[in-house]
């Protein structure tokens, strides 16, 4: 199939997105496939012939995120020239919404992948911001019920959508999990690169460092539960707007020296901080899957999580991690538990190992084109919901 894929993030920008995006375009290659991807330009981005690059200008609260300017005298003629079968959007938003204008052009099914809880993001509007969450949901909703098919990455995101007044047909289909990429390697490498002692039991937590992503919390509980377990140290591995005020809170709670902020690092670097932590700690209530805790699963680290949105379909509690209430007293009450019980640690390690293997990219991949392959026999039958049907 050849497959046009519409994105407001792509690389060198880091993000669960970005990844996943990179994921499914790999294996869909590999499985003998056809993707296009059209993305906006970054200053320093590689040139690759199957990415179209739109003119971009760096984003008001995000420098490192730019947003592409929705024409290119370009454009119509390599869609011309590629003649997709299904167009991919991952944003309702500048390059989405140009997605769907082709996709109806040319009568292709339009699949949308439902990433983000824009409603959960409004801390970013300076102003109104219940008027804004309430625009942001009807938004959404509307973009989803023009397209031909939703992908959801957790049930229980599908679950959010049709709550939200979605009829669109939904499927649940998870970013899957470079499993390869995982093999065992250095497990000291953190306390190497940092010069730990290797006594010290590493938490983990990757990600961006948003006011979404609910941080603060993570450091408060880490600060809760150090003292009975002074050979603990808590790495964030990710940058973000948020970096000073957490290095702030860890100032004010006098473990500053104790709490390891690494900035953005490469994707092989990322997978050996995975592979010599101890515990995978993730407090963010707005993920629609939380990708980085079936990484973790990948590497054999159990999770202690709060149980939020897809978060809480990735970590099975009680065997492969915990979940949570959203307080830091229950969260510091299980990181206890795991410190404390070395046994159920690794009892749940090894669940984790186990569990990750359904969530394989290449099997995501192959539920995804199965997808695309039913839409586009509907749409050539007359069935789609697109107002120009090829024949």
């Amino acid at each position: 199939m050849r497959i046009s894929v519409f994105t407001d993030s792509y690389r060198p920008y880091r993000s669960g997105v970005v990844q996943s995006i990179e994921l499914f375009t790999r294996d869909l290659i590999s499985l003998g496939h056809e993707v296009k991807i059209f993305a906006p330009s970054y200053p320093r981005h590689d040139k690759d012939r199957n990415v179209f690059r739109f003119v971009s200008v760096p984003a008001p609260t995000n420098p490192e995120f730019t947003l592409a300017i929705p024409f290119s005298l370009r454009l119509r003629p390599a869609m011309k020239k590629l003649k997709p079968d299904v167009i991919h959007v991952h944003s309702p938003f500048i390059l989405g919404r140009l997605g769907a204008r082709y996709a109806r052009m040319l009568g292709v099914p339009l699949v949308f992948t439902f990433h983000t809880l824009y409603d959960l993001y409004i801390h970013y509007f300076p102003f109104a911001q219940g008027v804004a969450r309430e625009i942001t949901r009807r938004y959404y909703r509307d973009f989803c019920n023009g397209c031909d098919l939703v992908i959801a990455p957790t049930a229980v995101i599908a679950d959010h959508l049709r709550n939200n007044g979605v009829t669109a047909r939904i499927k649940t289909i998870p970013t899957g999990i470079d499993l390869e990429s995982f093999k065992p390697g250095n497990n000291r490498y953190i306390h190497h690169k940092h010069g730990l002692p290797e006594e010290t039991r590493v938490l983990l937590c990757v990600g961006r460092l948003g006011h979404e992503k609910n941080l603060q919390f993570l450091i408060d509980a880490f600060a809760m539960v150090r003292p009975a377990h002074p050979d603990t140290r808590l790495v964030l591995v990710g940058g973000g707007p948020e970096e000073a005020n957490l290095k702030n809170r860890a100032r004010e709670l006098g473990i500053h020296d104790l709490v390891i902020f690494t900035g953005a690092l490469d994707r092989p670097e990322v997978i050996k901080y995975y592979c010599s932590s101890y515990l995978f700690v993730f407090s963010s209530v707005t993920e629609t899957q939380g990708l980085v805790l079936g990484e973790a699963k990948a590497a054999g680290v159990p999770a202690v999580a709060v149980r939020a949105f897809g978060a809480s379909e990735m970590v099975r509690d009680g065997e492969d991690g915990f979940l949570t209430e959203n307080t830091r007293e229950d969260f510091a009450a299980r990181l206890d538990l795991l410190l404390r019980d070395r046994e159920l640690r690794d009892r749940m390690g090894e669940a984790a190992l186990k569990n990750a293997a359904l969530l394989s990219s290449r099997t995501s991949a192959q539920k995804l084109i199965r997808c695309y392959e039913e839409l586009t026999e509907k749409k050539i039958h007359g069935r789609g919901n697109g107002k120009l049907v090829r024949r």
